[in-house]
């Protein structure tokens, strides 16, 4: 299916690791030319992490810059930066992840390209955000998780906190940047100038513990703990079985009551102790073993045909859900150039979002682009031979 609604949007990639990256992804997947701008000699830093798998980078780095080209461009020369900003004049969005303070230092900063183009979206992804007495501070997705108290909130009661296993501030800060950047250009279409997006990965974290956060506003208490559990509902976590794992989520009375039935244990739901969700909540410590012996005696399997109707899941783990007829048939599989990776979790008119190409190998398109630029052979041939490009 074509679905390309950003066609003829040019998108100036400054950004590197993850959340800057997922933003021009999805921008690129939904149609826009994403130029990635990265050093002739390093590239984007994600091209090192993890082991080296394809061309040009590793598993991280595939998973982020699918649909992009890629222009090896030293700015800190007079030549590169010159030509970044014949770039930025003939763009439409610009998107940069860099240092605080390092934009603004190199002449990079909102107001000066938006000063050279006026229609000129600016998203700035940023660690703490623009004001604060730790704005100046650099940021990574596991330290935004453990200051914002995702950590604290994370793992069982009764050992230490641990890190979420995905990068969810890096991706969720990059999802908001695209929908800044969307909205701004839904705007730019109506008042012909561009607006400048600020996003920070503090502040996705704060978005993330958002229920957690205002109890606490609310109590000034801190939440703990919980496992697997949901602290505002019970039965409502992963449950041992004969041979497996079970989530289930018994998320109203009337499903509480079809739990009970269905393990042999229809009593439950009539108990007072249990016989709505604020009862069962402060009853928690009794009701639980209850559920826990009769799932014990049987296989998932069982279970599963039994509680159908009831929101239960088997608790897999990533190949196992790799692998699922379930995750097949949405078409979120897909193949670039021969490496099967995850396309987006979007639908339009029943066909699957998709992205267009792999991850350029660094400096691939730069001759391209240049060239686009106005720049001769003759001169891209000498930026190439002073270090200021990389040529595929």
């Amino acid at each position: 299916m074509s679905f390309e609604p950003l066609s003829g949007i040019r998108v100036v990639d400054l950004t590197s690791s993850l959340a800057g990256p997922t933003s021009t992804q999805i921008l690129a997947a939904l149609g826009a030319d994403v130029v990635k701008v990265e050093h002739p000699e390093r590239g984007d830093e994600a091209r090192a992490w993890g082991p080296r798998f394809f061309a040009g980078g590793s598993v991280m780095f595939f998973a982020a810059n699918t649909s992009k080209r890629s222009l090896a461009l030293d700015i800190k020369t007079p030549q590169g930066m010159e030509a970044l900003l014949r770039l930025v004049e003939r763009a439409d969005v610009f998107v940069q992840s860099l240092r605080p303070g390092t934009a603004e230092r190199l002449g990079l900063g909102g107001s000066a390209l938006r000063a050279r183009n006026e229609r000129l979206v600016y998203c700035s992804i940023g660690a703490f955000g623009r004001t604060g007495p730790l704005a100046d501070q650099p940021g990574y997705d596991p330290l935004m998780q453990a200051f914002t108290g995702i950590v604290s909130v994370t793992g069982e009661p009764d050992r230490p906190g641990v890190r979420v296993g995905t990068s969810l501030i890096d991706l969720g800060t990059g999802v908001w940047a695209a929908l800044g950047i969307l909205a701004a250009l839904h705007e730019r279409a109506q008042t012909g100038r561009g607006r400048e997006v600020d996003v920070a990965l503090f502040e996705t974290g704060l978005s993330l513990v958002g229920y957690q956060l205002t109890e606490a506003l609310r109590s000034g208490v801190a939440p703990g703990r919980f496992g697997t559990a949901f602290p505002l509902i019970a039965p409502y976590e992963v449950f041992a079985t004969k041979d497996g794992e079970l989530m289930i989520a018994a998320a109203n009375d009337r499903l509480f009551a079809q739990l009970c039935a269905g393990i042999g244990r229809p009593e439950l739901a009539e108990d007072p102790r249990f016989r709505t969700n604020p009862d069962r909540l402060a009853n928690r410590g009794e009701l639980l073993p209850l559920i826990r012996e009769p799932l014990a005696e049987q296989p998932s399997a069982h279970w599963l045909a039994v509680l159908d109707g009831i929101p239960v899941a088997p608790v897999q783990d990533v190949a196992q859900a790799a692998a699922h007829e379930q995750t097949r048939a949405t078409g979120m599989v897909q193949e670039l150039d021969g490496v099967e990776t995850v396309s987006l979790p979007l639908q339009v008119d029943g066909g699957r979002v998709v992205h267009h190409g792999p991850p350029p190998t660094l400096g691939a398109q730069s001759a391209e682009v240049l060239a686009e630029l106005g720049y001769s052979e003759a001169e891209i041939s000498a930026f190439a031979d002073a270090g200021v490009t990389r040529l595929a």
